[in-house]
């Protein structure tokens, strides 16, 4: 069925943007998927010029791998970035966006929501570098934990493990805990061979950096220090989930790069509400632009 018979001749563009990299979904006027691309940053944090680079790019690039010239004026864009809780970012996002048909902006956390549960209610919780966990009822009202961000929160977040874990490391160069291979592990991942060499890498790292350390506590699961980060980090992902939807009756989604390893230290109590996500943020931000799209052409006829 046309769900759009004033204009079947535009395109649907999702957009997932965060502080790593940005990733696109065109669709076609039915929300048929044509083709993925990825490039840069687009979280708002970074400046909203880079974003709208950054998603640009990957516009142009989606297009061109579907074999499709791209006109902006014959787009539908709809976004789910970091940072758009700045009402200051969004509305210079907005006022830099090229002059498509339609935009609609949401929060990444939200078309995390979209794309997890296809448009119905339930929670998310989504950890990778940070954490955020996020519902929608049966009204369509989208409800937040956590989130708050490095470096008070983000807890089982790949950040959240990074800072904690490396106190191993100090503590065994100190002589306060054995210098065994968990503390020789995290030593290498960060090039530090002595006291002064760690303090030099912890005046510079960031998220990032910190974040590179997670994989050395998943992969040192059975040492009783890393073991305790893991099933707190379990604990954790259960208190947001709860947090949002305390009588249980909603499903959960874990969502992001941490989501996978860090499901089996899941509390039993939460197991068995999980569900496996039905899809992405960038193809929820594709569901939030076939909405929007509903509403341009509606108001046109």
């Amino acid at each position: 069925m046309n769900l759009y018979p004033m204009d079947t001749h535009f395109y649907l563009i999702g957009v997932d943007g965060g502080g790593t990299g940005t990733r696109v979904v065109l669709g076609d006027a039915q929300g048929r998927e044509l083709a993925t691309a990825t490039s840069g940053p687009s979280g708002l944090a970074l400046g909203v010029e880079r974003a709208w680079q950054s998603i640009e790019a990957a516009s142009a690039d989606a297009f061109a791998r579907a074999g499709v010239a791209l006109d902006w004026s014959r787009c539908v864009v709809g976004c789910g970035l970091a940072g758009v809780n700045n009402r200051d970012w969004l509305a210079a996002f907005r006022d830099k966006a090229p002059a498509v048909a339609g935009l609609a902006v949401e929060s990444d956390a939200y078309t995390t929501l979209l794309g997890a549960h296809g448009g119905a209610p339930g929670v998310v919780v989504a950890i990778g570098t940070g954490s955020i966990a996020a519902s929608l009822d049966d009204a369509g009202t989208c409800r937040i934990a956590g989130g708050y961000g490095y470096p008070t929160a983000d807890e089982a977040g790949g950040v959240w493990f990074g800072l904690r874990i490396i106190v191993h490391a100090q503590r065994a160069l100190d002589g306060r805990a054995p210098l065994d291979d968990l503390a020789r592990a995290l030593l290498d991942r960060v090039g530090a061979q002595d006291r002064d060499s760690l303090v030099v890498w912890l005046c510079s790292a960031n998220q990032t950096a910190y974040a590179s350390l997670a994989p050395v506590v998943l992969a040192h699961r059975d040492h009783p220090v890393a073991a305790r980060l893991l099933a707190e980090a379990g604990e954790q992902i259960e208190q947001m989930a709860v947090a949002l939807n305390p009588d249980g009756t909603l499903p959960v989604a874990l969502c992001g790069g941490l989501s996978v390893p860090l499901r089996e230290f899941v509390p039993a109590s939460l197991q068995a509400r999980l569900r496996a996500p039905l899809s992405d943020s960038a193809h929820g931000a594709l569901q939030l632009a076939q909405r929007e799209a509903a509403k341009v052409f509606s108001a046109r006829a």
